[in-house]
């Protein structure tokens, strides 16, 4: 169904608790809390150590019925220097419950280290590595590439033709891409300001909408995922929120 959705990164953050949660919301409903105020969000810890089935299980219990969450894929996988090697680790993570989110099982992220080069044969292989299905469902993978040398039409290429999409962010740190790669579009805004109360002033935030609406004619799908996360975190959720308003 096309659809752009836009949320934030986890659900616990110290710093929410002055600048998004409720002084009457309780660390354990924060997860019931956030997801009616943003339409997806991208779990994070889940690239740092494995999560088990009972936990896909609550989260999925814990949501509306139309929500979607993004996964970041295990760092295990992806945070090595072959990447043609990571098969092990990437049917692991496959099989750590990954389907207790029924429906709401979004986008898979695999997130490179920023060291990682472009390197035409490993990424093809790794790509090849990604199921396509997890029991009958269709994934969804996206790539952050992190590091200059993918900007180049060899790995468009390559994405393209294994429907892989890329992350576009807006991170001083991190390559631009422009391009869509896959099926849809997975944005990773990542340059807000502590200074302002949405984390990007009402322009931006006005022109990162008319972006979203853009890509989702673009994309094959018609689906646009749109993430607030890092940069100012303690904003993130103000900004998803208006960026939501003005859709």
């Amino acid at each position: 169904m096309a659809q752009i959705r836009a949320g934030i990164g986890g659900w616990d953050f110290a710093p929410w608790r002055d600048t998004f949660y409720p002084k009457d919301v309780p660390i354990k409903k924060q997860l019931e809390y956030a997801s009616a105020q943003v339409t997806s969000i991208e779990i994070n810890g889940t690239f740092y150590r494995s999560a088990k089935p009972e936990h896909f299980a609550s989260w999925a219990e814990k949501t509306p019925d139309d929500f979607i969450f993004s996964v970041k894929a295990t760092r295990y996988a992806t945070n090595r220097k072959v990447l043609a090697e990571a098969g092990e680790s990437i049917e692991r993570f496959m099989q750590s419950g990954l389907t207790e989110l029924g429906d709401k099982l979004g986008p898979i992220l695999w997130q490179l280290a920023a060291t990682k080069k472009f390197d035409a044969d490993d990424i093809e292989a790794f790509f090849k590595l990604l199921p396509p299905k997890l029991g009958k469902r269709k994934l969804q993978h996206v790539l952050d590439a992190r590091h200059d040398s993918f900007l180049n039409d060899d790995y468009l290429k390559l994405a393209r033709k294994h429907k892989v999409a890329t992350v576009i962010t807006d991170s001083p740190k991190f390559p631009h891409f422009e391009d869509i790669t896959g099926e849809f579009v997975y944005a990773r805004l990542m340059d807000a300001q502590s200074d302002i109360e949405t984390g990007y002033s009402k322009p931006a935030l006005k022109q990162w909408s008319k972006q979203a609406k853009d890509w989702q004619q673009q994309a094959k799908s018609g689906q646009v995922y749109v993430y607030f996360i890092n940069g100012a975190k303690e904003r993130a959720p103000a900004a998803a929120q208006h960026f939501l308003s003005l859709l």
